[in-house]
Order: C-alpha cells, then structure tokens, then sequence
C-alpha cells in the first residue's frame, strides 16, 4: 500500500508514515487503529497484515455465526471475548509495559475464553459452580481482563461501577437490613458469572455478539468504499443549509431505520458507524456527536410499526388490536424526535454549529452516484427485513455481501485492485477495532447486570419504591418510573416492560388510569436505561464508536432525550396525546400543547441563557405541558 493517503480519502485517517500513528484527522473515529508508539513504517512492514488478518477473523467468525444456526452461548459469546482481548489490551498500550501486560492478559484471557467454548458441555453439566480452585483462579482472572478491557477501552469509570458491584456481591451479605443479601459460595458467585449463561455471558453480551458487530460490519464496509461519502454528501445536500444539518440527518434516519428494526443497539451500530464519522469530520464535539446517536436510536423502539417486540407483546397483554397500538404510538413518537430536534437547535447555538457554506455542497453528479452506493445497501437491508421477513442481523449479512462487492468500484465507475486492497485493509482494522471497543464495554457492563441478579438486588430496589408510593398517583408514577430504570439496568427492555408493568400495572389502574396508558407508560419507562446511567446501552455503544468517556455522552443524550422522561407524564396528564384513532381534534391538540412544552423545556435545560431565564422557561414548559389536560 501507498505509505500515506491522499490527502482528500475521507476513508482513511492514519498516516502510515513518520513518526507517529495517530489519526491524521484528529478527530475521525474510523481512522482508528492507535499503533502504541512503534514507528508507523514497522507497523506497516511486520505488523500491519497481522492485525488486518486478525479483524478478518473476527468478521468472518461473527457472520459465520448468523448463517451457522444455534450456536450454543457459551461457545460464541467466550470467543467473542477472545478475539475483542487483542486490540484494546495490546494495539491500545500506551508503553512497553502496558503492552507486556496487555500481551500477557490477553493470551491467558483468550486461553480461558476458548477453554470455556471447547469444554461447553461439561461446563453445563457444573450449573454454574466452579470446581476446584484452578478453575476458581481462571474465574477471577477472567473478570480482572474484563475490568481492565473496558478500563483501556473507555477509561476507569465504568470498570468502577463493575468492580464495586463484585465487592457488593461477595462482602454484601455483611450489610445490615433489607439491602443485605444471603451469603453467595465463592465457586456459585464467580461460575455464575464466567461458565453460566449469565454474567459475562448473559443476554447484553449476546446483543454484542448477534447484533452489534454484525451491524458494526456493515458500517465499515459501507465506509471503507463511496458508500460512506455518499451518506456524507447526502446529509449536506438535504440538510446542509440547516444548523446542525449532520445531527438532524442522524435523527431521520435513525427514526426510520429504528422503526423497522425496533432495536437500539442495531440502530446505534448500523447508522452511527456512518452519521458518527460525519458528525466528527464536521466538527462535533464527541460526547454530541454520541448523545444524537444514542438519543435518535434509543427512539426506534417507540416509534411504529414495530416498536422491537413491546408492541406485540401489548397486544397480548391488553387485547388492544394493533393498528390501535400504532396509532396511540405514532404522536408520541413525533414528539420525542421534535423534542431532540429543538436540543439539536440548542447545541448548534453553543458549539456554532453552522450549516454548510453553500460553495462546499457537492455537486449533483457526486451526490447522486456516491449515494447509489449507501443506498443499494440499505435497499437490500430493508428489503430482507421488512418484505423477506428475516431478522435484522441476517438482513444485514445480506447488505453487508452487496456492499462488499460494491467495494471494487469508486464514484468514477472505476475499478483499481490497488484501492480495493486498501479499502480492505481499512474494513478489517475498523471492524475489528470497532467490535473489540464494544465487546469491552458491554462485557464489563454484563458483570454488573450478573450481579444485580445474582443478589436480588433489583428487586428488592423496586419492591421498595412501589411500596413506599400509597395511594398517590403521581409519586406511584414517579416511583414505577425509576423502577423501569432499574428493571431496564437488568434485563432487555421488553422484559423490563412486561415485569414491571405485571408489578406496577394492577396498581396504576386501580389509581384510576385507563390500562392502554399505563402500558404505554410503563413501556416508554422501560427504554430509560438505554440512555441513563449506570448501565446505559445505547449510550456505551455509541461513546465506544466516538471515543470518548461514557458519562460526558450519557449527560449530553440525557438532555437531549429530555422528551423520554417527561412525555410518558404527559401521556397522563394529557390522556388524549394517545387517543388519536377516537379523537384525532383533541389528539392533535394536545400534541401541541405538550410540544410547545417540550420546546421550553429542551431550550431551558441546554441554553446558556441567565439562570432566571432559563428557570422560567423550564416553569413556563412543565404549566403547558401539565395544567389543564386535554
């Protein structure tokens, strides 16, 4: 390969040459692979084929998985660890120390791994309990290289929310009163952990597996070829003349995509691979950048047809028909995506985020042909789900093969075996990168969600906030909001609806409200964990694809997802907002009404305005919103 790129390749932000391997573009998340601090030259020569081989493994391991059938979990998931383990404990090494360790842990971390997925039945035969203090030993090992995986991949603050939770576990039964738990066998605590089908292994790991990297995969083929400058010069083109043009095409297409797919991780990893590249090139600082993604995704599963699985599953619970379901969603919805619109409008006024000078629109020719590129892809995905009725991930194996193909040409219809080696270079460290940065973050979130079940503390947390609400709406409300929260840190939304709403549901009705409000309710709740802290999905995701701390991220999407936490109050306070196939007059009424709220409110929490101003704003919002119900 050429030893540096030209200087225009959006596909390509590391210099292979001189002294330093950091990205060229200082910001561009997909130029990617840090080379420690060896001379780029010998990374090139000796190194350089080693990890594109390595990342060619893991994509063909992982779309291996969607076309092989049932594999069991703690066959794929382990391995899955084991081929994440390089790239953040030796390619992210600071020094030759670091990288030392790095090595060490990760040949015995990926030993462990690939120990685990050869012995899988014998392991299930354990139920979970360790044998012996070697495989004791392997346990603890294994949950230290997850802690320090995620402590080189994101820094120390989620790796200290893990390993506070270990200690809960283990020293937890010490603890007086109601948040003590019964003692928990060293061998039952650890193997639950590391050879049983949760912890570790458990369902969110599972999501990273079947979902994320393949998503993550499309996204680099799509911008190791045109496809990428493609989805580039279509955001300036439709939304360059907007401020903040880049994150509002994010918010469309992550809606659209979301509605289809109805999951949060697939939507952060298929479309962010491609709006989080633009938004960094623009400018974005990346705890924005990641919040629109993690806020605009995290909205695909409240808006229909699909709404994931919840929607079908209220259909069941309710007896509501479906078209019913769609309708009483659709406001809502819109709401939530005008909600991120008007933060967006707010952050371009603090960061001058400024639409595209007219003379840097690309020409129609460019933007025609560059976006055939993205759009034959998404074609092909959306065909396969929405018409061939496959799951997303198998969708997205099949547009991951035409985008492959796709790859030997350029937006001149020219084909070079030199530039398509280099974009293949480039797919391989990207993806391999890109799905060992997540693999790092959600592994180490698993432990957290293991250990939230294995003491019951979950429960035992939402137990007491139902109990201590009474006979008092608007606190039951507000209590079965944070018990969504919690539910939500430990099981995937759809079960976090369907537990809570079993617990809490009987009780709002009696309070007075009508059962499809309190679904609908309890079903937006339950998303608040892809955006809140601690255990924050959509949100890991997409701070692993910027690069950058996860709590500047959550803080910023938190705003910016202001509507997730104040519409579902509002489907209350206005019961209307939901009732659009009665009465679609009083419907449209007070979607007004808790839209201009909304905009308050969105403008008082990100402004920069005087803290008075800013204060009546957010009064002025809340009296629109909640006075005089419709």
């Amino acid at each position: 390969m050429n030893e540096e790129p030209h200087e225009h390749d959006p596909k390509s932000g590391t210099r292979f040459s001189g002294k330093s391997c950091e990205p060229a573009r200082k910001h561009d998340p997909k130029s990617g692979t840090r080379f420690s601090d060896k001379s780029c030259d010998e990374m090139s020569d000796r190194l350089r084929f080693v990890w594109c081989a390595l990342g060619a493994v893991s994509i063909v391991f992982h779309l291996g998985l969607i076309f092989s059938g049932l594999v069991p979990h703690l066959v794929s998931r382990p391995l899955h660890m084991a081929l994440a383990a390089p790239w953040v404990l030796i390619l992210l090494a600071k020094g030759p120390v670091s990288r030392a360790v790095g090595i060490v842990l990760t040949f015995i971390a990926a030993s462990i791994c690939v120990w685990i997925a050869w012995n899988e039945d014998a392991l299930g035969d354990q139920y979970g309990f360790l044998n012996g203090p070697a495989q004791t030993a392997m346990a603890a090992v294994l949950l230290l290289t997850v802690l320090e995986m995620a402590r080189r991949a994101i820094s120390w603050p989620l790796p200290t929310v893990a390993a506070i939770a270990l200690f809960y576990g283990l020293y937890g039964q010490y603890l007086p009163g109601e948040f003590g738990h019964p003692p928990l066998p060293l061998g039952s605590f650890l193997g639950t952990l590391t050879i049983a089908g949760g912890g570790l292994w458990g369902s969110l790991t599972g999501v990273s597996v079947d979902i994320v990297a393949i998503f993550v995969i499309m996204g680099a083929v799509l911008n190791a070829g045109e496809a990428g400058q493609g989805f580039m010069n279509v955001a300036t083109a439709v939304a360059g003349r907007l401020k903040a043009g880049a994150a509002k095409v994010s918010v469309v297409s992550s809606a659209l995509f979301g509605s289809i797919s109805g999951s949060a991780s697939a939507n952060v990893a298929s479309t962010g691979a491609v709006t989080l590249p633009a938004m960094r090139r623009l400018g974005y600082p990346p705890a924005l950048a990641g919040a629109v993604e993690a806020v605009a995704s995290s909205g695909g599963q409240i808006m229909p047809p699909l709404m994931g699985a919840g929607a079908f599953v209220m259909v069941e619970l309710t007896g509501t028909p479906y078209t019913r379901i769609m309708a009483a969603a659709f406001l809502p919805a819109i709401l939530y995506f005008l909600a991120v619109w008007v933060g967006i409008n707010a952050f371009a006024r603090r960061h001058h985020l400024k639409p595209v000078r007219k003379e840097d629109q690309p020409p129609a020719r460019d933007v025609a042909v560059t976006a055939g590129f993205f759009a034959i892809a998404f074609a092909v995905l959306l065909e396969r789900m929405f018409i061939g009725g496959y799951t997303p991930q198998y969708a997205a194996c099949s547009a991951i093969l035409v985008a492959f193909v796709l790859l030997l040409w350029d937006a001149r219809l020219t084909w070079s075996w030199a530039r398509t080696w280099e974009r293949l270079q480039t797919l391989t460290l990207t993806a391999g990168r890109q799905i060992a940065m997540i693999a790092s973050i959600i592994l180490c979130a698993s432990i957290v969600i293991g250990v939230l079940g294995l003491t019951g503390l979950g429960v035992k947390v939402t137990s007491l906030i139902l109990s201590a609400s009474g006979d008092a709406l608007w606190p039951a409300l507000i209590l079965t909001a944070i018990a969504c929260l919690i539910l939500g840190m430990e099981v995937p939304t759809t079960a976090a609806y369907v537990i809570c709403v079993s617990v809490a549901g009987p009780a709002l009705q009696r309070l007075g409200l009508a059962p499809l409000n309190v679904h609908m309710f309890v079903f937006w709740y339950a998303l608040l964990s892809t955006i809140t802290p601690p255990v924050c999905g959509a949100v890991f995701i997409a701070s692993g694809m910027v690069q950058e701390n996860w709590l500047k991220v959550a803080g910023t999407a938190m705003a910016l997802g202001v509507g997730l936490y104040i519409i579902p109050l509002a489907m209350i306070a206005n019961p209307s907002l939901i009732g659009f196939a009665d009465t679609p007059a009083l419907a449209l009424a007070a979607f007004v009404k808790t839209g201009v709220g909304l905009t308050a409110i969105s403008y008082a929490i990100i402004t920069r305005a005087n803290p008075l101003v800013r204060l009546g704003l957010g009064v002025i919002g809340a009296a629109v919103i909640f006075v005089g119900g419709v």
